[in-house]
């Protein structure tokens, strides 16, 4: 199966103003928009979440690389996730192809939500490659993780501290 060039959720350390945005995306990304993916459930890992299937929803941001920069980004992202290929014994996470909703409000540093484009289905959904806890880590995710209320990484966030005049 061939999913051509679709765009990437990220949930994580990923987003806007969190480490890995600037060392992974910046430059690179042609478009970055607030979307939720449905039918998941969010829970901490050691400073990053994990997403797993379940009766939930995360909160993230669609990701649409830059012209030229498609392969580049999916090599990176393939490498901050640890994904060695599909169903691989080591893999952390597993990329896979999920529907994804745009959202009206954007976040901080990400652009509102624009036009269809590459993977835009009927109702508005988007498919997007995902990073989705792969099979040697959901086992103890189920049993025993903490999940993020709300599906929102950057809800864990403290705020920022008060400027002071």
């Amino acid at each position: 199966m061939t999913d051509g060039r679709l765009p990437f959720f990220v949930y994580g350390t990923p987003l806007p103003g969190e480490p890995d945005h600037d060392r992974f995306l910046r430059g690179r990304t042609r478009e970055e928009r607030s979307a939720v993916l449905p039918g998941t459930l969010l829970y901490e890992g050691p400073g990053h979440p994990y997403a797993d299937e379940g009766h939930g929803t995360v909160h993230g941001t669609m990701v649409t690389a830059a012209p030229g920069a498609y392969a580049e980004l999916l090599g990176l992202l393939d490498d901050l996730e640890q994904y060695l290929g599909p169903g691989h014994p080591r893999n952390l996470y597993e990329r896979v192809v999920r529907s994804a909703l745009p959202v009206p409000e954007a976040r901080p540093g990400a652009e509102p939500p624009g036009p269809g484009g590459p993977g835009t289905a009927p109702g508005g959904s988007v498919r997007a490659w995902v990073y989705l806890a792969a099979a040697a880590v959901t086992g103890s995710l189920r049993t025993c993780g903490t999940p993020v209320p709300g599906g929102d990484w950057l809800s864990l966030r403290p705020p920022p501290a008060p400027r002071t005049p």
